[in-house]
């Protein structure tokens, strides 16, 4: 009783401290729309509408370290200035979206063209579909219906779904990646609470390298390596920093505080 109380009192001071920050409450999105990015650096310029970017799709197929680390992506939207060139050339989007990638036995179709047919300005609202009424190739109704559940987020436990096997995530892709060897992970460690009668977090860096390796966090989100190297506050995460690069947008929501504060308390 006195956990369940704690964490009912962490959650209203991460939602007071959001509110204190903007001055309005945030809507939160439906499941299919939680991760959802959209670009629009060149798309209204040039005549487009922004493009809809859907993580929960995207991270069925490949792992989070593919497109941050060997493709390019910056973990911040809109910081990666994509342009219809790289596509063609074969940066970015256009690393799968060429044709010739296959995926689910399937070629992944071309994200941009030098050309303008009517049946290549069809495709382009596959992507530029901001405010389009587009038909999607794949349901998330569906999709989500035979994986895990999970309380916040996606409503998708994608920890145990990949435990399961139910989604594999390619951590290469041909052409781009660099194969290397694996590093040794390291052993799960405990971090304090510093809010008295929490559980203290305990973090998984084989759950994390699954999805991630070493390189989308360190070190550009933790500077260091050593276990107390990188200070770091609540309210930091809930900003956005650190923790809350991905938990705050991707992966699950700080809301659901008990799947990093497990320990026991004494």
């Amino acid at each position: 009783m006195k956990r369940t109380l704690t964490v009912i009192i962490l959650v209203v001071i991460l939602a007071a401290v959001a509110f204190a920050q903007t001055g309005v409450k945030k809507k939160r999105p439906l499941p299919f729309e939680y991760g959802r990015v959209v670009i629009n650096n060149y798309s209204e310029k040039a005549g487009l509408a922004p493009v809809v970017f859907d993580h929960w799709l995207h991270r069925t197929k490949f792992t989070c370290r593919v497109c941050h680390v060997d493709v390019g992506f910056a973990m911040k939207s809109g910081a990666t200035e994509i342009k219809a060139a790289d596509n063609i050339s074969g940066y970015y989007c256009g690393a799968c979206h060429n044709n010739r990638t296959v995926a689910d036995g399937k070629k992944v179709f071309e994200a941009c063209s030098k050309t303008a047919s009517a049946e290549e300005k069809t495709r382009c609202l596959r992507c530029h579909s901001l405010g389009k009424k587009v038909k999607p190739e794949y349901d998330f109704g569906n999709f989500a219906g035979r994986l895990p559940k999970g309380r916040f987020g996606n409503g998708i436990d994608w920890e145990k779904a990949e435990e399961e096997g139910l989604v594999k995530p390619v951590d290469f892709l041909e052409g781009v990646s660099i194969k290397r060897p694996a590093l040794a992970v390291q052993k799960d460690f405990a971090l304090g609470a510093k809010l008295e009668g929490m559980p203290d977090i305990i973090f998984s860096h084989k759950k994390h390298t699954v999805w991630n390796s070493c390189e989308v966090c360190h070190p550009e989100i933790f500077i260091g390596v050593q276990k107390g190297a990188t200070k770091y506050s609540m309210i930091e995460i809930f900003n956005g920093k650190y923790c809350g690069v991905c938990h705050t947008s991707v992966a699950f929501p700080l809301t659901d505080c008990q799947r990093c504060h497990i320990k026991p308390t004494q």
